[in-house]
């Protein structure tokens, strides 16, 4: 095999795809506070949403649609212990994905949504959980398929992610100054670091919230919905 003959059109669509929902996240998120002062934080909630979520939506199927293109990297998914490994890893994803917004109803814009100074449950264990999250399913995806499209979308979320932890550290400091040194000084990025070096002190008590049941609940109504899913992609002609 020719060194670039696994390199089908779909890995370039692919990165195109990435690069331009990072671009389109991150760059709403960047101009979030100039937004809201011409248009209001409920309707900029709204834009954000009608251009983020279709990107998410078309990133998604289009994945699922061409994980296995490419050169098969690696073969371990009749290795007994691995499908379990990933499910489990794919469970925590979701745990340290999702909760990161705790206030749905600012999320589906129903209150006026807010940036928050956070330092409670998921944060005490990283101040980004969004990050951790989804490098522990890009881990868990490219182990299970082996791929070099998976492995490359993979890399692509994670980039994007480690540059949004520099780019969400950046807008807090912005907004909340001197208070946020001092929540940045008691956290870490790396989970469990703050906890380990004693900055931070963890509360089981603040996981039990709605929050991560609904969290918990989600996990087991995708593992049953998950066959569903990749059969409903498939039908779509990407």
């Amino acid at each position: 095999m020719k060194f670039f003959e696994w390199l089908t059109p779909s890995h370039l669509t692919m990165l195109g795809l990435l690069v331009g929902f990072a671009i389109a996240h991150s760059g709403l998120a960047a101009v979030r506070p100039w937004g809201e002062e011409k248009i209001g934080a409920r309707l900029y909630r709204v834009l954000f949403a009608l251009v983020s979520l279709p990107l998410a939506t078309v990133l998604i199927i289009y994945f699922f649609n061409h994980r296995y293109d490419g050169l098969q990297l690696w073969q371990v998914q009749g290795v007994v212990g691995v499908r379990s490994l990933v499910w489990v890893l794919s469970a925590i994803s979701f745990i340290f994905l999702y909760p990161a917004t705790f206030n749905l109803l600012e999320v589906a814009a129903i209150q006026k949504p807010q940036v928050h100074l956070f330092e409670t449950g998921i944060i005490r264990i990283s101040r980004h959980p969004q990050m951790v999250g989804q490098v522990i399913w890009c881990i868990a995806h490219t182990l299970w398929v082996g791929t070099t499209f998976t492995l490359l979308t993979s890399m692509g979320l994670v980039l994007h992610h480690l540059f949004a932890v520099w780019h969400g550290d950046r807008r807090l400091l912005a907004r909340y100054g001197e208070a946020f040194e001092t929540v940045k000084a008691r956290t870490s990025v790396i989970p469990f670091l703050a906890v380990i070096q004693g900055r931070q002190t963890l509360k089981w008590q603040e996981f039990l919230r709605p929050a991560y049941l609904g969290v918990t609940a989600f996990v087991l109504l995708f593992w049953w919905a998950h066959p569903l899913l990749l059969q409903a992609t498939a039908n779509v002609n990407w």
